[in-house]
């Protein structure tokens, strides 16, 4: 029988959040500090998907200037009822918005309203709930003391886009004094309401929970068998860590599946590629989920769901108009500071930020894909001020990254920023009006390397570490994001930097 490998989404794409409309299924996941937000991604089999674009892509919808790393945009949650798409969410630490808030669309890769804010509803991670008989319900959860949380409940007017009504108190976790009992969705099944939660916090102690009422505004019953889902029984040398925070889908055929977030450490506990969308099959027994059938763990790959495969053919690297769906910055820009113009080339405004500022620099983003990978690309910058440079970047946060630059003289410089201290590891002048720059990994071992024109690779200085960049050393909720910056360090320029024949591959494929 035909598998499928896990993750179905792999790099940093925490939170997963699913639903379908007809045959077609949606995934949206957190982004924090990233501009554009929210990608939603696009399956017909749940196996294949490609992102169709990001739900918050305006600078009017998504208000990030300023947002510290890791802050931003939580645990999103898509849902469809009656030809419209929902999308509510928390924006944490904003320094202009802050809160919980609600946005819908009648094409999710089409464009997503404004956000309505919504100042009534308390605390995070909130869910919508469409019931039988069409009414709304919305959940969330909130802190109240040391980690220990609460799920509440409210009556969602789906028409004003407000909660209404008396509020009531669902679930204060599974376990005795459980901590992080968050990111609760509702479904109905089989007259039953089933509340799934993830709960423990987001690394090893990570699990799925469960409770079920005959009600919707309960009692809720914790299940007997909680938790449904966890890895912390395997030690932190099993493959697949951290599992938990699930939403739960059907297909037409009656088969169930859930999408869930989890670590995949290497070269010791450290996972670089932060927390990464997987697919579990899941049926029902006695009115409750049964998450991953036969072993209760997440494995590597399972047979394909029944259904028509479709995968989707391969994308082009800034397509244009346009950068491509899977780039991102940082925090909302002030003004545009890239263009595309031609397919396959990116050109960046070369400008006074850098990547040690919670700031909105000249850099475009995408996930680290692979912990074995290649990621190459060929730089041009136009001669200019003596602190200029472009080139290469691997970014945890501002404290923690790597710089492969180009600078205005010719000169490259690799700089790994550990703990908020730069440390230069190596320098060489590489001449020629195009340098490319490239960075290989086989596990934590990371080896910068250096062309010119379409000369053969060079190593520039000796291998380097990269346990610095995993979220266990760097702290914070992403994963390491592959991007490509410019910069002039604080003086003020006129430049451009352009980039082409960008490539991100595992190790040794073709």
């Amino acid at each position: 029988m035909a598998q499928f490998a896990n993750p179905v989404l792999p790099g940093s794409h925490p939170d997963p959040s699913v639903c379908r409309a007809g045959e077609d299924y949606y995934v949206v996941t957190s982004t924090f500090e990233h501009y554009p937000g929210l990608p939603i991604h696009h399956s017909r089999d749940l196996v294949h998907w490609r992102q169709a674009g990001h739900v918050l892509d305006r600078p009017s919808q998504l208000p990030l200037q300023g947002v510290r790393s890791s802050g931003g945009l939580y645990a999103p949650t898509i849902r469809h009822h009656d030809g419209v798409f929902y999308v509510v969410c928390t924006l944490v630490d904003g320094t202009r918005e802050s809160g919980n808030f609600v946005v819908t669309a009648t094409d999710p890769a089409g464009d997503w309203s404004e956000p309505h804010w919504l100042p009534e509803a308390a605390g995070f991670d909130p869910s919508l709930f469409f019931d039988d008989d069409d009414r709304a319900w919305w959940t969330a959860t909130r802190e109240i003391g040391n980690g220990r949380t609460e799920v509440y409940l409210r009556e969602f007017d789906a028409a004003k886009l407000e909660l209404v009504g008396e509020e009531h108190v669902l679930f204060h976790g599974a376990m005795q004094n459980a901590v992080w009992a968050e990111a609760p969705h509702l479904y109905k099944v089989d007259g039953r309401y089933v509340l799934v939660c993830a709960e423990g916090g987001t690394d090893f102690e990570h699990s799925v929970v469960v409770a079920t009422a005959d009600a919707v505004t309960g009692p809720y019953t914790s299940s007997k068998r909680n938790p449904l889902l966890t890895h912390r029984h395997l030690g932190r040398a099993h493959p697949i860590a951290a599992a938990g925070h699930a939403d739960l889908v059907d297909t037409p055929n009656g088969e169930w599946y859930a999408v869930l977030l989890a670590t995949r450490p290497y070269g010791g506990y450290y996972y670089n590629l932060g927390r990464e969308t997987f697919l579990v099959p899941v049926v029902w027994e006695d009115g409750e989920p049964v998450l991953s059938p036969g072993s209760g763990r997440v494995e590597e790959s399972y047979p394909v769901p029944d259904l028509p495969a479709h995968p989707w053919p391969a994308e082009r690297e800034f397509p244009g108009p346009g950068l491509g769906a899977a780039w991102a910055g940082l925090r909302t820009p002030e003004e545009p500071f890239w263009s595309v113009p031609e397919p396959g080339r990116l050109r960046l405004r070369v400008r006074p930020e850098t990547l040690t500022e919670q700031a909105a620099p000249s850099v475009v983003l995408r996930p680290q894909r692979y912990q074995d990978f290649h990621v190459s690309v060929a730089v041009e910058l136009t001669p200019g001020g003596p602190s200029e440079a472009a080139g290469l970047v691997l970014r945890q946060n501002e404290d923690h990254h790597v710089r492969l630059l180009l600078g205005a003289g010719g000169e490259v410089t690799l700089v790994l920023r550990a703990g908020g201290r730069d440390e230069l590891l190596a320098t060489t002048q590489a001449g020629g009006p195009v340098v490319r720059l490239a960075v290989e990994a086989r596990g934590q071992s990371h080896q910068a390397l250096v062309a010119t024109g379409s000369g053969d690779w060079r190593p520039l200085g000796e291998p380097f570490d990269g346990r610095v960049l995993s979220t266990p050393v760097a702290g914070g909720f992403t994963g390491v994001h592959i991007g490509l910056h410019a910069t002039s360090a604080g003086a003020p320029s006129e430049s451009w930097a352009e980039f082409s024949e960008f490539v991100h591959r595992p190790l040794d494929a073709s």
